[in-house]
């Protein structure tokens, strides 16, 4: 994992703790392998809308919303971060 990629799942993991409010969260609690949604972090539908909006204003990606790729971008904060790096380098 180069340093970009931690420092990249590192900002996102601030991110879901800021965008959704989960103050009793901290960076470190996030496994980023872990899933996101279900089990895991235990997000749901309404906090993959929140968090959808966030990555769109913080990173400039726009994700469909309703689409199984989609599903796989927010599978864990690897995801989004391999999704945001690839967007980044378009």
């Amino acid at each position: 994992m180069t340093h970009d990629t931690q420092a990249l799942e590192s900002e996102i993991k601030d991110l879901i703790i800021s965008a959704l409010a989960l103050e009793d969260l901290a960076p470190a609690d996030i496994d980023a392998a872990q899933p996101l949604f279900v089990k895991g972090l235990g997000l749901d539908s309404i906090d993959a809308l929140e968090l959808g909006l966030a990555l769109q204003r913080r990173y400039g990606v726009s994700v469909s919303a309703d689409s199984e790729e989609t599903r796989g971008y927010f599978a864990s904060v690897q995801a989004l971060a391999a999704f945001v790096g690839s967007q980044r380098t378009r």
